[in-house]
């Protein structure tokens, strides 16, 4: 079980000193005054206007900022207490929010607080049954295809906020932007001439104001800073802006009381958990290989390893922890653990930290915080939208086989045009069928008879010892895994010849796996030999191989005796068969 102990634990039992506990305190306080303008602005991306009017009227608290900060604190929390990651700073991400967006439009916040809740669970089980390692096998061209794409869709969710625009449908009544990518930027486009030259002066100076401070001041919390300046500015100028007390309301000083996600009297509908299966996977999926590909690159900066199937179990809990404090789906974010270690942090105390201190600012700062212009945190989520994006790695994918660029684009069109969930089915399932092609190229069903056309030859390929097979012997070899996109290779290998050979040789001395199909194709290549008056010999049958003939019964089928360890054994004993055997 030691793999499933928290680092918190291990860090704990290693001891503390006052200065790594300083030192983990204030790379706290430094991550969540990054993670305070960002968790907000995820929280308002992610909830869509007509679910955020129904929670206010449940509970006046209840906006999109206060659930991005519920996120961060409670999410964050539970990541750092019982992830498997020294450094790992976990909340709401960007690549949450189309998939987030998407399911509360369609099932309201009953449906979104349902998914996160079966995504944790799904995330634990995960762990429990030691997935970790197996997450790391998702392709590049899938993750790069699905996060440029919710780069894309989320960048033209964030151009209204950005220019100010209203939005109003054919009548001139108010209306909201559409989820589909297409009909969105149609209806931006429709609707540029309401645009507020003072929110996109705010939105452009924030944007301008990160650009500079990225380039000059790398360390220095640009999203706090520019829209601490864009409130000030806002304020002073008296500009006609929206903010986030004007959309939202005042924020939470306070964390809520647990609740369970469905809640009311009538309990869980299990038609909305059937419904809700396959964005809960998603979610887990994303939120599996975010974090742990989070936790690889903390990893290569500190020198210390990752518990995998630990991590999974954290992000489980804490997924089921944010559902049960009106939260939205959280993993571990990459840019904000690369902060906590570039600003000292090395064990999970500076994760709760830094929770800590976000709920710290909620209380004190709330009040303060809904001047925030929308238009800034507009900026902030574009500036999140390049970084996702990483056109650099998307270029590069574009100069790889054009098999891996086919995953690319289909899996980001996928993102951007149709959904999320689609798109990354879609993407495993070419990525695996590419990769089912190329094992099929390199595996091979090749005569080898030829090369005992002389004495040289046959001493070349068997290490000295002189072999020729006897006539009317045909020698084959299969060189690579043996599987369903091999095996229908060797079903026409015997209607090749136009007569029967009297022995057939399959050497398999390079072959290390087996499958069912394999299998099959054995039993037929058996009946067709038996039809037509054929011995079958198998030689050099590896381990798994020969347990998988064994519980099929092949070996038996075949006849043990008619398996040998070499092939000059093999070919000896063809040669004390009669000129016309019966089969084995």
């Amino acid at each position: 079980m030691h793999r499933f102990i928290p680092k918190s634990v291990v860090c704990l039992r290693e001891g503390y000193t006052t200065r790594r506990v300083a030192s983990d305190v204030v790379a706290g306080l430094s991550v969540a005054v990054i993670a305070l303008p960002l968790a907000m602005a995820l929280g308002i991306a992610s909830i869509p206007a007509g679910v955020a009017e129904d929670l206010r009227s449940l509970h006046p608290w209840l906006t999109p900022p206060a659930m991005g900060l519920y996120t961060a604190v409670v999410a964050g929390f539970l990541i750092s207490l019982v992830g498997g990651s020294r450094v790992l700073i976990g909340g709401p991400t960007g690549a949450f929010i189309v998939i987030v967006f998407s399911i509360a439009e369609r099932h309201g916040y009953a449906g979104l607080a349902t998914a996160t809740f079966m995504a944790g669970v799904m995330l634990i089980i995960m762990g429990v049954a030691r997935l970790g390692a197996m997450i790391k096998f998702i392709p590049y061209p899938v993750t790069t295809g699905f996060t440029t794409g919710i780069a894309v869709v989320i960048a033209a969710s964030q151009v209204r906020e950005f220019l100010g625009l209203t939005i109003t449908d054919a009548e001139g009544a108010l209306a909201s932007l559409p989820a589909e990518f297409v009909p969105k930027v149609r209806t931006l486009v429709v609707n540029l001439h309401s645009i507020n030259w003072s929110a996109t002066a705010v939105g452009v100076g924030a944007l301008g104001g990160l650009i500079l401070l990225r380039r000059f001041l790398p360390r220095a919390p640009g999203a706090l800073v520019v829209v601490v300046l864009s409130a000030v500015a806002a304020r002073a100028l008296g500009l006609d802006v929206a903010t986030i007390g004007g959309r939202f309301g005042d924020l939470p000083r306070t964390l809520p009381l647990p609740h369970l996600p469905w809640g009311g009297s009538s309990g869980i509908s299990l038609d909305l958990v059937r419904s809700l299966i396959p964005e809960a996977a998603t979610i887990a999926l994303l939120a599996g290989v975010e974090s742990l590909l989070a936790a690889v690159v903390a990893d290569g900066m500190t020198g210390q390893r990752h518990k995998s199937d630990c991590e999974l179990v954290g992000q489980g809990v804490a997924n089921i922890g944010s559902a049960m404090f009106f939260g939205i789906p959280a993993t571990g974010a990459i840019a904000r653990t690369v902060a906590n270690i570039k600003a000292g942090g090395r064990t999970p105390l500076a994760g709760i930290a830094h929770a800590v201190f976000l709920l710290l600012f909620m209380l004190a700062l709330a009040p303060l915080a809904k001047e925030i212009p929308l238009a800034a945190l507009s900026a902030v989520l574009l500036m999140v939208c390049w970084n996702m994006a990483e056109i650099d790695h998307f270029r590069s994918i574009l100069r790889t086989p054009r098999g891996d660029v086919a995953v690319l684009l289909t899996t980001f069109a996928l993102t951007v045009f149709v959904d999320l969930t689609v798109a990354v089915g879609v993407g495993l399932v070419l990525a695996a069928l590419l990769f089912m092609k190329r094992m099929a190229e390199v595996a091979n069903i090749s005569a080898v008879t030829r090369e005992f056309a002389n004495d040289a030859d046959a001493r070349e390929r068997d290490g000295g010892r002189p072999i020729k097979p006897p006539s009317g012997v045909e020698v084959f070899e299969i060189d690579g895994p043996f599987f369903f996109g091999v095996a229908d290779r060797l079903k026409d290998t015997l209607a090749m010849f136009e007569r029967p050979p009297r022995a057939f040789v399959l050497v398999m001395e390079r072959v290390p796996h087996i499958d069912a199909t394999g299998i099959h194709a054995l039993e037929e290549l058996h009946a067709k030999c038996r039809r037509g008056g054929t011995a079958l010999f198998l030689v050099g049958v590896h381990a798994q191989p020969h347990v998988a003939f064994a519980r099929s019964g092949l070996d038996l089928l075949i006849g043990v005796e008619n398996l040998f360890g070499t092939l000059p054994d093999a070919l000896a004993e063809c040669e004390k068969r009669s000129p016309s055997p019966r089969p084995g």
